[in-house]
């Protein structure tokens, strides 16, 4: 009886130990997979951000050459009215008159206020030229910041790029041997582990009473979600063969008639917010760190009843099932 209760002792703490090795090596690798998807989510918005800044450069470059037209054809006016002035007698004809005639008062008098209607004429068509022109230089200035917004906007997506390249490279370096590391450190826990423990804990984790059902949009997300399944994770893809997170869940939502961005940052704001314990099918799950601060929502799926959600896991992985209830579930939305 003592050497069992001995071997009893030995096996608990040979368990105590390789869990917590297991759990040291598992929570690397979600740090890996997490910090790879935030740089690939900052992307993402990256991206977005730089399409904006090329709309608003097309949208004032339309509205300087239009301003330019307009700046254009005052100025012909102003050229011909010089033409008028200085290469014929046509505008002094109403003063040689008043010298020629001078027995016609009423004449000259009619003439003299013909001279200063063109006079007027003359001041307004400048006064159009200056105002055309200023105009021009406003929007010239504009267009030239909004040049410079989408060349800033450009080189923060290179960067962006360039960051998640790097972190993907790191995720997969390292993954690799972790992952055989996890393999072997699993086998260990569920080897010194009873079958009985193991239920109970499975038992404890299962967190009932969630809402299952969903709406018409919802259901049509999460089902069209389900059939991508196995499809390979791809950082910034999306569709129709390989997906990151985001980029499934823009599909599915597309599918149901709702348009959202390819980033976690909009999603994230897409809809209400849902509490955890009244989801729905097609809810979409944000894991990070800062509820309020979208940069730092590095990964989202789309719940499909039961407490499991369908997502684009991590480079090296595909599309698949997994439970919701991880230690960075921050919060749901309902898109609309």
């Amino acid at each position: 009886m003592k050497k069992a209760r001995q071997t009893a002792r030995d096996r608990s703490k040979e368990l105590g130990a390789v869990t917590a090795r297991l759990a040291t090596a598992q929570s690397q690798l979600d740090r890996l997979a997490a910090e790879a998807e935030r740089l690939v989510e900052a992307y993402n918005g990256e991206l977005v951000r730089l399409r904006q800044a090329e709309q608003l450069y097309a949208q004032s470059m339309t509205r300087l050459a239009a301003a330019d037209a307009e700046a254009e054809r005052v100025r012909q006016e102003v050229a011909l009215l010089a033409t008028e002035s200085y290469g014929g007698m046509a505008p002094m004809a109403p003063i040689i008159g008043m010298i020629t005639d001078r027995g016609d008062r009423e004449g000259a008098l009619h003439r003299a206020g013909v001279l200063v209607q063109l006079w007027g004429e003359r001041a307004a068509v400048l006064g159009r030229m200056k105002d055309a022109q200023q105009v021009a230089a406003i929007l010239r200035t504009e267009a030239a910041n909004a040049y410079a917004a989408q060349q800033a906007a450009s080189e923060r997506v290179g960067a962006a790029k360039s960051a998640a390249e790097a972190a993907v490279a790191e995720q997969q370096e390292q993954t690799k041997e972790l992952r055989a590391r996890t393999v072997v450190l699993r086998h260990q826990v569920d080897k010194a582990r009873s079958r009985a423990k193991l239920l109970a804990q499975q038992r404890a984790a299962a967190l009932p009473g969630l809402v299952s059902g969903g709406s018409a949009t919802g259901d049509m997300a999460a089902n069209w979600a389900l059939t991508q399944l196995g499809k390979p994770y791809v950082w910034a893809a999306a569709g129709p063969d390989t997906y990151d997170c985001s980029g499934l869940t823009m599909r599915a939502w597309e599918r149901a008639g709702v348009q959202l961005d390819h980033w976690t940052g909009t999603q994230w704001t897409a809809g209400p917010h849902v509490p955890l314990d009244q989801l729905r099918r097609g809810d979409l799950l944000f894991f990070g760190y800062v509820k309020d601060d979208p940069s730092t929502i590095h990964h989202v799926g789309i719940y499909v009843g039961d407490g499991q959600m369908v997502h684009a896991p991590q480079t090296g992985d595909v599309v698949r099932v997994a439970p919701i209830w991880r230690g960075d579930l921050v919060g749901a939305t309902r898109p609309q």
